[in-house]
């Protein structure tokens, strides 16, 4: 009595507009996922194997664990071995280094500080000795 006889319309055949915006999020969420996420991560990944390809004997690293050390030798492919105290030597395996921290320099290439230009005047004339007031050679204070 109450209740009213439903009928259904015909439904409508999709168009192919329809099925086309129904995917549109998808690849929208795909497009976004790749950019943010997939391409960046492969970037590293590719970056962390280039520096597990250059390491050497004599580099300081820092493992997964957290412990650093300097490799003293590189035994195949998969293993190093790395010093993490004197006379303390254990084997890590190469894809948990986690990175390099310093790298030796070759014999000869000691650099000044970037800081301290040992007195020599930059390009520019600025010269950090002249601005704390310390002469560029102990005989200056001599001359005055």
């Amino acid at each position: 009595m109450f209740v009213s006889t439903a009928y259904a319309q015909a439904a409508e055949g999709a168009s192919a507009g329809s099925s086309i915006q129904a995917f549109l999020p998808l690849i929208l969420i795909f497009v976004v996922f790749y950019f943010l996420l997939i391409r960046p991560q492969a970037k590293k990944q590719k970056q962390h194997k280039e520096m597990l390809a250059a390491v050497q004997r004599g580099d300081k690293v820092v493992t997964g664990g957290g412990i650093l050390g300097r490799v003293t030798k590189s035994d195949d492919e998969g293993e190093v071995t790395v010093e993490i105290a004197e006379g303390v030597k254990v084997k890590v395996r190469r894809d948990l280094i986690a990175g390099v921290v310093a790298k030796p320099q070759p014999v000869g290439a000691n650099k000044a500080p970037a800081n301290d230009d040992g007195g020599a005047k930059s390009k520019s004339g600025f010269s950090l000795r002249k601005l704390l007031g310390v002469p560029d050679h102990p005989d200056q204070n001599e001359k005055k």
